[in-house]
Order: structure tokens, then C-alpha cells, then sequence
């Protein structure tokens, strides 16, 4: 069925919201832990094996203007320079306004050991991003329209010069993490060079840079019963509580929640939001996210969380469904005597 007149109206006024007004935001992912290149790039190689993932989000699908991102990487770490590596592949489309971006990135990271069982690691990422706008091509302007052949092909328009083309960006991004056995702090930089994004031929948009915090710690719980395997280790038991925060130009966001670890089952609950810190004289209050996982010992880890939403959107927008899942792939060099004696506390999701 056609969309009516009002609705194609609609849409071009989002369009040029988008355009000429709003602040770009980065894509998010509630199970931020999940998709540690995207956070940090000094995660990267963080598991000392190698390591594939995968994340699909869809956020408010009862509304037309949903966001849906996916992404995939693959991250290792090389022993012999102390260093890990790793691509990720990202595609998301945004809102009513059809705003697509496809990005490819290359990350490296470097491992310190600053005593025992205390380690710092620098990270790197550059990406290209391209972006255009998904409904340009159902739009059409009065002066593309031949005034003698009225139902003819359309003539090239020249309204907004350059509107329609994709844009091409460089982005750099850095960051750093500092652990040990129970603690965690990491702090992350994208868009460092702040890419001009904008649309319209000589016009400037710059991508606003995205700071971002992560910490948390580690409580045992006491160990639960003997694991089902030849280790004849007993199985884990531990609550993880932590914080993330980001800001990206006027737009500031905290997660602040907690983990429980009953191995093989992980369960997260947290808060997103800073609702004393309203964004434009809007309340900045977003979601209440349920996580529910599995952390299996072969290395594959699975989790699927929701976000209740509440801000003035309301659960009739569908909230947010997410997906996870990660694999830890076999280690040619098993044996080889590895130069870290902690594992990274934080949790996979």
C-alpha cells in the first residue's frame, strides 16, 4: 500500500532533523562487555586466544523509527610481540530517517605487566565509516520534475548539492585498561580527529569525539560444586558490579549495575540513565536492562538481554532486544608458558 502524502512529510522533516540539528550519537549496546572491541580497543586480544563474536540489537521495534545495529569481529593475541589485534565489522540503520552507516575497523593493543598480578593495556582502532541516508532515494524535489513531461523520468536535482551521496569518514579512536585479578578500570576516546560528516556538498558536520568509563570488581561468592568435566576444579560463584559511563557532545549516559556468576549461568540487572542531567530540557532517563547468559567452559559464551524503557517513550516502544555470542578458538600453542598470570575480571556481557 502507498504511504500517504502526511507521511512522506514526515519522514523529510526527520530527515533534516537529522541532518541540520541533532548531534549524532555512536551505536550502544546494553551488554557492553559483550562487545569489548566496540567499548575499548584496548580489550582487544584481551583472552590471550583467539576469539570471534557476534551482536545484533534491535531497539524499539513497536515504533517505525526503530535502530537496529549488528557487528562481528574477531580479536587474538600474538606472544611473541606481547600484543593483540582484531577487525570489527559494524552496520546499523537509524530511525524514521533510514540513516544507515557501515564501518570496518583495524585495532591493536599492547600489554604491560606493572607487578603482580597488575597489568596495563594501551589500545589503538582505526575505521572507516561510510554513511548514507536511506530514504533519499524515494524523495523527490521540485526541480526535478519536467514541467513539459510532467509523468517523464526525472530530471538530476540540485536543491541541496551533494545531499544523497554517501559520506566516507576516518575515525580514530584510543584507549587504556588497567586490571588486576579482582579490579578493572578502563577509559576509551573515539572520533579522536572529530571526521566531517556532513551531507551537503562543503558543508561541516563534525563527528562529536565519545569519551567513555568502565570499571568494576569482582566479590567471590565461595565455590558451588565439581565441575562435570576432567579438571576436577569446582565450579565458579562471584557478583561483578559495575559502572559504565559515556558522553558524546550534550548526551550523557551511565549504566550502573551488577552481575551474578553461578557457573555456568550469568544474570545482569542494571540502570541506564542520568536523570539529574536532563538533555535539553528533556529527562535523560532510558532503560532497565535484564540479562540473562551462559558461560560455557569450551569457550562459547551466549547471552540475551532487554531493555524496559522508561522514558516518556514507554514500553509501547518495544524496548530493546539484544543478542550476544562468542567463541574462544582452540590455541595452537597451548603449551607455551604465557606471559600474564591473572585473567580479566570483567564479566562477557
Amino acid at each position: 500500500m502507498q504511504r500517504s502524502y502526511p507521511y512522506h512529510l514526515f519522514l523529510l522533516v526527520i530527515g533534516f532533523f537529522l541532518l541540520f540539528d541533532s548531534q549524532a550519537q555512536d551505536p550502544q549496546y546494553s551488554q557492553y562487555y559483550a562487545a569489548p572491541l566496540y567499548l575499548n580497543p584496548a580489550f582487544t586480544g584481551s583472552e590471550m586466544l583467539p576469539r570471534v563474536g557476534f551482536n545484533y540489537r534491535n531497539q524499539w521495534p513497536g515504533l517505525e523509527a526503530q535502530f537496529t545495529t549488528f557487528s562481528a569481529y574477531f580479536d587474538t593475541f600474538l606472544d611473541e610481540y606481547n600484543s593483540g589485534v582484531g577487525l570489527l565489522v559494524m552496520s546499523d540503520t537509524e530511525g524514521a530517517a533510514k540513516l544507515r552507516s557501515f564501518t570496518v575497523a583495524g585495532l591493536y593493543s599492547y600489554e604491560l605487566r606493572l607487578g603482580e598480578n597488575a597489568y596495563f593495556r594501551p589500545g589503538f582502532r582505526a575505521s572507516y565509516i561510510r554513511r548514507e541516508i536511506g530514504f533519499y532515494e524515494n524523495l523527490v524535489f521540485a526541480n526535478q520534475i519536467d514541467r513539459n513531461n510532467p509523468m517523464g523520468p526525472l530530471l538530476p536535482g540540485s536543491d541541496f548539492p551533494g545531499l544523497g551521496d554517501p559520506v566516507n569518514l576516518l575515525s580514530l579512536s584510543a584507549g587504556g585498561l588497567f586490571f588486576t585479578d579482582k579490579f578493572w578500570f578502563g577509559v576509551a576516546a573515539d572520533h579522536l580527529n572529530q571526521p566531517n560528516q556532513s551531507f551537503l556538498e562543503n558543508g561541516i558536520s563534525n563527528l562529536p569525539y565519545k569519551l567513555s568509563f568502565h570499571t568494576g570488581y569482582k566479590i567471590p561468592l565461595g565455590s558451588g560444586g565439581y565441575r562435570n568435566d576432567f579438571t576436577h576444579m569446582f565450579k565458579e560463584r562471584y557478583i561483578v558490579p559495575t559502572i559504565n559511563y559515556k558522553r558524546q557532545g550534550p548526551f550523557e549516559q551511565l549504566d550502573l549495575g551488577a552481575y551474578l556468576y553461578a557457573e555456568p549461568l550469568i544474570i545482569g540487572l542494571w540502570y541506564r540513565g542520568l536523570p539529574y542531567r536532563p538533555v535539553e530540557q528533556q529527562s535523560n532517563r532510558d532503560a532497565i536492562v535484564l540479562m540473562v547468559g551462559v558461560n560455557l567452559i569450551n569457550g562459547i559464551s551466549m547471552g540475551y538481554s532487554f531493555d524496559y524503557t522508561v522514558s516518556k517513550l514507554g514500553i509501547q516502544s518495544g524496548g530493546a532486544h539484544e543478542i550476544s555470542l562468542s567463541f574462544l578458538l582452540a590455541d595452537k600453542n597451548q603449551n607455551r608458558v604465557r606471559s600474564r598470570d591473572t585473567i580479566l575480571p570483567c564479566p562477557k556481557f
